[in-house]
Formats: C-alpha cells, sequence, structure tokens
C-alpha cells in the first residue's frame, strides 16, 4: 500500500495535480486490494493448518483396512480385492494394468446376486509374482445380448500412511495411494484377500 501511495505521489503532474476526490477514491482501492491479498495469506494459511490437523488425525488409521471408490488396486504381500454388485449369472470381466498400462491380468467371472469379492493373489496371466504397488483396474459387465457396461466397484487395503500433496491427503496402501476423499469406510479388520481369484457373495 505504501509503495503504491508513494509512487502515485511521485509521478503526479504539478501543473494538473489529481482532484482529491479521484486521489481518495484510489486510495481507498489500494486499501481495498492489500486486505484482499492479505486476507487471502491468512485463508491459505488457516487452510494449510486445517490439513495439517486432519492429517494429524487420519494418521489414527493407519494399519486398517479401507474401501475406497478407487481405480487404483493396491497389491499388499501379494494380495488385493476389490468388490462389485451385479445381477445373478452375470458376466463380468475384470482387467488389471500395471503403471505402463499394459494388462497384467484379466479374468472373466460369473456373479452371484448383489456384492462380489474378487481377490487377486498378485500373479499375472503366465503365472508370474509381481512386485507390490498401485496397479489400474477396470470392471465390466457383460449383458445377454452382448453390451459392456462399466460396474461400480470398490476396492480396498490396509493403510500404512498418510501423506500430504498438492491436490490434498492421500492415504498410502503400500507403495499406492488412494485420496482420502475417495475412501468411504475404515475398519479394524486387517488383511485384503485370500489371495486368490474368483467371485462371491
Amino acid at each position: 500500500f505504501l509503495t503504491l501511495l508513494t509512487t502515485q505521489l511521485k509521478n503526479q503532474d504539478p501543473s494538473s495535480p489529481m482532484s482529491t476526490d479521484t486521489f481518495t477514491s484510489e486510495l481507498a482501492q489500494f486499501a481495498g486490494v492489500e486486505q484482499q491479498v492479505e486476507t487471502n495469506t491468512k485463508l491459505s494459511s488457516l487452510i494449510s493448518l486445517n490439513e495439517e490437523g486432519q492429517m494429524s488425525s487420519d494418521m489414527s488409521l493407519v494399519g486398517q483396512t479401507a474401501t475406497a471408490s478407487s481405480s487404483v488396486l493396491p497389491l499388499q504381500s501379494g494380495s488385493a480385492a476389490l468388490k462389485f454388485s451385479a445381477s445373478s449369472g452375470q458376466m463380468v470381466a475384470i482387467s488389471i494394468a500395471n503403471s505402463g498400462g499394459t494388462i497384467v491380468k484379466d479374468d472373466l467371472v460369473s456373479a452371484d446376486s448383489g456384492t462380489n469379492t474378487w481377490t487377486w493373489d498378485g500373479k499375472d496371466n503366465n503365472g508370474n509374482q509381481l512386485a507390490d504397488g498401485g496397479y489400474n483396474v477396470a470392471v465390466k459387465t457383460l449383458s445377454s445380448s452382448g453390451t459392456v457396461s462399466d460396474a461400480t466397484f470398490t476396492v480396498s487395503g490396509t493403510i500404512t500412511g498418510i501423506k500430504k500433496t498438492s491436490s490434498g491427503l492421500e492415504a498410502e496402501m503400500g507403495s499406492a495411494t488412494i485420496p482420502m476423499s475417495s475412501i468411504s469406510k475404515v475398519s479394524n479388520t486387517g488383511g485384503s484377500g485370500t489371495g486368490s481369484s474368483g467371485a462371491g457373495a
């Protein structure tokens, strides 16, 4: 504000000075801008403090099993699991890709009515054990007429840490990360699956 005021005074034309009304109006605008900048700075600090407080609270979730609406499937200790809903006898295709987009595992299962659980033992289509980490997963339903549709599904994993990123707080599940905003349920039960592929109620 003082810099703007000083510059304003230095650059006035002595032979045609600014009217007091205009000068006062501009001073009020300068003061308003300064207050807005200060408000934004304090708001950013408040948001940062709120996130830090939330992070401290979320740290209590470490070691618990979380369910999330995410396309990232965390493979931990050679095991991963997801749940989806389908009609009885409906065919469901599940595809898992690595970070490079290459399909490493696909499965076609016949669903039971309601919620189904599919577990993965971390092996690719050739039977090779893959490294733990975050894998991209897609779940599609196949109708009797051959129509393919996206299925609603959730993934689960054990929270091993919480970290703050530029986009917000994220839960670490081994080396996989999932936004805290995607997590819908947390429970004390351990483990993310039995390590074998299949579908069931």
